[in-house]
């Protein structure tokens, strides 16, 4: 029998039921989780410790590491509203090799070992989550942290894990109310948040809330638990920031000397704030009424308000103005003046985007599990998540005119020098204050609906055995049904460039619409500009649309803007999935090894039912938003059908009754965004090579033949508990082989008519009707490349509990973790004005966290630091752009003092030093994005019970 020793302080928490695990449909004891067993007779005769802080959660999350059958990391929490963490995903970000890009200031999609969220799965007490969004990737703010008790991060998968997962799969948990230490409990959380960069921010919030409320009870001599929990948040956010937009926007003699420079598309100089507010629900209810029947049944809902701004400006198309006194380093101009008579395309706008989001996720699931107290369990499993996400951008542009009413824009000029990764000198000539000289020349709507719903059926068997070599199998199947439909439209008056329409001429603005903003912080001294009231805006157009006779402003998806209903459409997707297997416990010699090797095969039957153009009127009748019909475009539905195998290894290797070794092996997939599945498409006609002959070309950045991402992946790891003290040490390696990404691509020549599209025998172009070939013209679509290639890396972690040091002293612990990854994957960006090779988007080289605590009897006290160095990722501007992130260093800082009659205080500040987000393109002297949130402080309340 494999035996270890375990410290006083983890005996105590067993006895008390610090670590608590949720109740994934699919978890299963391993074999060396029943050695705990045979220490709770002990955990009898000690006293209790009373053991709270920020170390419960560390040894809590270190003993689910010890004891799990794969390669993991968790985090842990003693009850609801537990974990100390601002959200889930920083939470999460503690762990060994997850990182964060964030996004107001917060943690927001996930990063594991340098894969983005496209390659990350997760899941909810083990059942498969829809999105508010068309990506694969959770939104883990829609998740309250104060109603998750658990979270772990699969870095190696086993055949009973639902598939999904390249990078790693995450698992939430919330609790299980039959397993709390206490008969009943009631936990009550209130929190204020305070930013102390709002005050120099136009129309922000600076105070924030969160209110959370959870109980568990035992009722029916402990047969019957309940669990039911509610978290409320108001989480205002702001931010100071400069955006130059990327250098390959043409290249230009700007100083006469013959040599051509890469010219910067423009610059944004803007305050940036909003709120979110979101309200979670949970519920559970687990019955035994017999030893061997259990059922358990559990909700989950989250709905989530964001409304976002920016508002400033937005400096376009340089290359078109008359440039003078041009700066100029390696190949671009930083610098110099730029300036327009009115004429040209070059602009100066006063710009207010306004976002808005709205998204309600809810999940839910039933489970019945029978056991004949021997060597049979049979358990079975019926769960649904459905979101419903809506998103709409709306923004206007205002520009200074010399005379409004017959459209003749003012002359204006800028002159301006980037400096590197700081705010860029920026002087405007002209004001931009005057609500008599600035026209509202533009206002846009585009909305964005989406609805996913999933249904999932599973089955699962476990069967004890009793040989020296397989401890159980484990055999089951799971059936899911996945919907996605997708809505787009928009809304649009008058235009960017150029003079607008006659029926839209630009409008006069009131000073009741106005306000001036004048910038502070890191952009202080930058020319002021009026910020535009959206809704007041609508009201002005519409009023001028009326008068003039034409249909209201309203968004729709309409043949005037194709794309809207090319982009509209729907995907399914069917997955039959079955597994088996085996639960490994045997010795080689006097070496104890455990773990389990399987096998899982996935079928997956894709596809989209959208609309594709095939011109010439020779289409069906399709009506949009608007009411007006086309003929040009025919319903069409497309997909395909594969199946996968995946097999998967994980072998513990028990040195010592403190050390083993882990080896695991194992072919994982991750499918891609849902909405990247879409069937629409749009086309155009060209000449054949035959003369007289048009050739069909298409369309679209998306396509339901996409197959998923493939790799195959190995681990293995070193772990050493310490024996006289809490904490660990652990030396990992991982090697992943990718076989592909997906990328947008033309393929030309491409023989439509054997891809499954239809493409007619003849079009009729301006009366003149053409022969079609269908076999030799170009498809603009989404593909999976060949450009695949490995990610290996280094981890490691060490976490110590100083209890041996002197009275006083022994509360003090650490836990760290350094993560080096490397990669072949290279993709190329022109968006620095020359091809470039960039790395894998979202990998990292080093990756470092740290956190130092201390606890003495009620205070707990604890600093933490993330760093990782420079990466590549998105940085939003006019539309996503590929840029360098600089390298960044976040602390944040937690204090709080536990009452023994169960009332908790606490302040929290995090981003400690206002660590910005820096971009460049390629270069750092070509300036991307600089973007600074603030600190963010944390006071509250907690009552336990």
């Amino acid at each position: 029998m494999l035996l270890f020793k375990p410290s006083l302080l983890t005996l105590a928490l067993v006895a008390a039921g610090a670590s608590m695990h949720g109740y994934a449909a699919e978890e299963t004891k391993t074999p060396v989780e029943t050695t705990v067993d045979t220490k709770e007779a002990q955990t009898e005769a000690i006293e209790v410790i009373s053991v709270r802080g920020f170390k419960t959660s560390i040894i809590a999350s270190l003993n689910n590491k010890r004891f799990s059958d794969t390669v993991s990391e968790s985090i842990s929490a003693d009850d609801l509203g537990a974990l100390p963490d601002q959200s889930i995903a920083d939470a999460l970000t503690r762990l060994p090799g997850v990182t964060a890009v964030r996004t107001g200031g917060q943690a927001s999609g996930l990063n594991i070992r340098g894969l983005d969220g496209d390659f990350v799965f997760a899941t909810l007490n083990g059942r498969e989550q829809v999105t508010t969004g068309g990506k694969r990737a959770i939104e883990f703010d829609q998740y309250p942290s104060e109603l998750i008790n658990q979270a772990q991060v699969y870095k190696s998968p086993k055949a009973s894990l639902i598939e999904g997962g390249v990078a790693g799969t995450v698992e939430l948990k919330t609790a299980d109310p039959l397993t709390n230490a206490k008969e009943h409990s009631v936990n009550l959380n209130v929190r204020g948040s305070f930013n102390d960069l709002a005050t120099d921010i136009a129309d922000s919030d600076e105070f924030g809330n969160r209110l959370s409320f959870s109980y568990q009870g035992k009722f029916l001599e402990e047969t019957l638990g309940v669990a039911l929990g509610y978290a409320h948040l108001y989480q205002p956010y702001v931010a100071n920031q400069f955006i130059g937009l990327h250098f390959n926007d043409g290249k230009k003699d700007v100083n006469g000397d013959g040599a051509k420079e890469s010219l910067s598309e423009g610059m944004e100089i803007q305050q940036k704030g909003g709120n979110d507010t979101r309200d979670g629900y949970m519920g559970a209810i687990h019955w035994k009424p017999t030893d061997n029947l259990s059922l358990k049944a559990d909700v989950f809902h989250s709905k989530f308000e964001s409304e976002a701004y920016a508002q400033g400006f937005r400096v376009k198309s340089i290359k078109n103005g008359n440039i003078s006194n041009a700066i100029v380093q390696d190949g671009s101009m930083i610098g110099g003046t730029v300036a327009t008579d009115g004429t040209d395309n070059f602009a100066i706008f006063v710009v207010n985007d306004n976002d808005t989001k709205q998204s309600d996720l809810t999940s839910g699931a039933f489970n019945i599990e029978w056991t004949n107290n021997d060597d049979l369990t049979i358990s079975a499993d019926i769960s649904f998540s459905t979101a419903d996400g809506k998103f709409i951008n709306g923004g206007t542009r205002a520009v200074i005119y010399d005379d409004m009413a017959n459209n003749v824009r003012a002359s204006e000029s800028m002159t301006y020098r980037l400096n590197n990764l700081a705010p860029a000198d920026v002087n405007f000539a002209k004001s931009y204050t005057d609500v008599n000289t600035l026209g509202l020349r533009e206002i846009g709507m585009w909305p964005y609906n989406q609805q996913n719903d999933l249904m999932a059926y599973k089955f699962d068997v476990n069967y004890a055995l009793d040989n020296d070599f397989v401890s159980s199998v484990d055999i089951g199947v799971r059936y899911s049904m996945r919907e996605f439909n997708a809505q787009r439209a928009q809304a649009g008056y008058g235009s960017e460039f150029g003079s607008n329409p006659a029926d839209m001429p630009v409008l006069q603005m009131t000073p009741d619409m106005v306000e001036q903003v004048d910038f502070g912080g890191d952009l202080a001294g930058y020319p002021s500009f009026l910020r535009i009231d959206f809704d007041k805006a609508v009201n002005l157009v519409n009023t001028q649309l009326t008068s003039s006779g034409q249909d209201p402003f309203a968004p729709t998806a309409n043949w005037d803007n194709s794309w809207t209903m090319i982009q509209s459409g729907s995907v399914n997707e069917d997955v039959l999935a079955g597994y088996v297997q085996a639960n490994l416990k045997f010795d080689i010699g006097d070496l104890p090894v455990t773990g389990n090797v399987g096998v899982r095969v996935v079928n997956t039957d894709q596809y989209s039912d959208g609309i594709q153009e095939i011109g010439g009127g020779q289409g069906v009748d399709i009506t949009d938003g608007r009411g007006v019909v086309n003929n040009n475009f025919i319903y069409t539905q497309m997909g395909k059908t594969y199946t996968d195998y995946l097999p998967s290894l994980n072998l513990s290797f028990h040195l010592t009754p403190n050390d083993q070794l882990r080896f695991a092996a194992a072919s994982v997939m991750a499918r891609p965004p849902i909405d990247k599945l879409k069937s629409g498409v749009g086309s155009w006609y060209d000449d054949a090579a035959q003369p007289g002959v048009k050739k069909y070309n298409a369309w679209g950045s998306t396509s339901p033949l996409l197959d998923p991402f493939y790799a195959d992946q190995f681990d293995l790891s070193y772990e050493h508990y310490f024996e006289e003290s809490e904490g660990a040490f652990v030396f990992a390696l991982f090697y992943k082989d990718i076989k592909s990404f997906i990328n947008n691509f033309t393929i030309s020549p491409f023989d439509f008519k054997n891809a499954g599209f239809i493409v007619p025998d003849e079009v009729v172009i301006d009366g003149v009707t053409f022969p079609v070939s269908g076999n030799e013209g170009q498809y603009q679509t989404a593909i999976n490349n060949d450009n695949g290639g490995y990610i290996r890396g280094v981890e490691v972690a060490y976490t110590q509990l100083f209890d041996f040091l002197p009275y006083g002293l022994d509360g003090l612990g650490f836990s760290g973790s350094y993560s080096y990854s490397d990669s072949e994957v290279e993709f190329t960006t022109d968006l620095g004005g020359s091809s470039l090779s960039i790395p894998l988007p979202g990998l990292s080289e080093s990756v470092l966290n740290t956190t130092l605590f201390y606890g003495y009897e009620g205070f707990d006290t604890r600093v933490s630091m993330r760093y990782r160095s420079e990466y590549v990722s998105e940085q939003v501007a006019v539309e996503s752009q590929l840029a360098f992130f600089d390298a960044e260093t976040v602390f944040d800082y937690q204090a709080s003092y536990a009452f023994d009659s169960g009332l908790k205080l606490l302040f929290q500040v995090n981003n400690l030093t206002d660590e910005a987000n820096k971009t460049y393109f390629g270069q750092t002297h070509q300036t991307g994005t600089l973007q600074s949130f603030g600190r963010q402080f944390f006071l509250g309340a907690s009552y336990s019970l």
